[in-house]
């Protein structure tokens, strides 16, 4: 096993300093091979802010109860804030290579938010680069010699760091919703090509590698309504275009809006435009 690390003050206790906004108390890294077991267990917590980040293998998180169990692999950080229960474990089977950095200061609450550290998450995904292996070592020398403006140059280093983590969170965030758009935009587009035809919602999110659940939910979010409910909108409105602008019969009308049935179809108008197709023509005839 591997070992390396600073502290500020070459001093082991954990502490807390509001005098600056931002002060870097230690940092350091773990690397396992072929020893076996690497735990950890406050179960009051430290009074600093604490972030590890898995550079390779993985790592087992107890959040707030020494029953669960989380895994979190290389690519991630885990942040712990002061006093918050903290058991984990690294395995040298998994050959776990992590590096961490304890920090206090008056402003970490609202540096970390500014940065995009959200106050109700403790893992976020960053992705592995070596830019932040060398923040980290650098951090690790600086507490360990101790140069001018060594403090300054801590926080500096932090920040740093916290900024490259915000712009890959950033990153992340916009490929996944560009991809969200994407699909559901796509499934927009499909559906109004194909309002009149037998839609299968299963089928169609099947297609595109999609559950059927989690299609709906972020169709939803995205149109504001579920699937069929964007089909039958699109179906109801161009009937009713139909029954204002041509003389087509109901039953005709019904099956070039998708409905083979036209008492079934005449239910779904009423109870979408709140009158019966006869009466919307009706009342179409009136106005002229």
């Amino acid at each position: 096993m591997y070992i390396n690390s600073g502290y500020k003050n070459n001093s082991f206790l954990d502490f807390k300093d509001k005098s600056k906004p931002l002060v870097v108390g230690s940092c350091g890294t773990y690397r396992l091979s072929s020893h076996p077991k690497l735990p950890t267990y406050r179960p009051r917590g430290r009074l600093d802010f604490q972030i590890i980040y898995i550079v390779s293998g993985r790592a087992y998180f107890h959040f707030d109860n020494p029953e669960n169990e989380t895994v979190v692999t290389a690519g991630n950080i885990v942040l712990f804030r002061p006093k918050e229960f903290q058991k984990y474990e690294y395995y040298g089977v998994d050959k776990t290579e992590v590096y961490w950095v304890h920090f206090t200061g008056g402003d970490v609450k609202n540096i970390l938010r500014k940065y995009g550290f959200a106050d109700n998450k403790r893992i976020f995904p960053v992705g592995t680069s070596l830019d932040y292996e060398r923040v980290f070592k650098k951090m690790i020398l600086e507490l360990q010699i101790c140069q001018d403006n060594y403090e300054e140059m801590l926080a500096l280093l932090l920040r740093y760091l916290l900024i490259t983590f915000q712009r890959e969170l950033r990153k992340e965030h916009r490929l996944k919703n560009s991809y969200l758009d994407h699909e559901m935009d796509a499934a927009a587009s499909y559906f109004n090509e194909n309002y009149n035809r037998d839609i299968n919602i299963e089928e169609y999110a099947a297609s595109r590698g999609m559950s059927v659940s989690w299609f709906i939910r972020n169709f939803k979010k995205y149109t504001g309504t579920t699937p069929m409910q964007f089909v039958t909108s699109i179906r109801m409105t161009n009937a009713q275009m139909l029954l204002e602008t041509t003389n087509y019969a109901v039953n005709e009308i019904s099956r070039i809006v998708g409905y083979e049935n036209p008492l079934y179809f005449s239910r779904l108008f009423r109870k979408q435009k709140g009158c019966p197709p006869s009466q919307c023509r009706k009342n179409q005839e009136t106005q002229e």
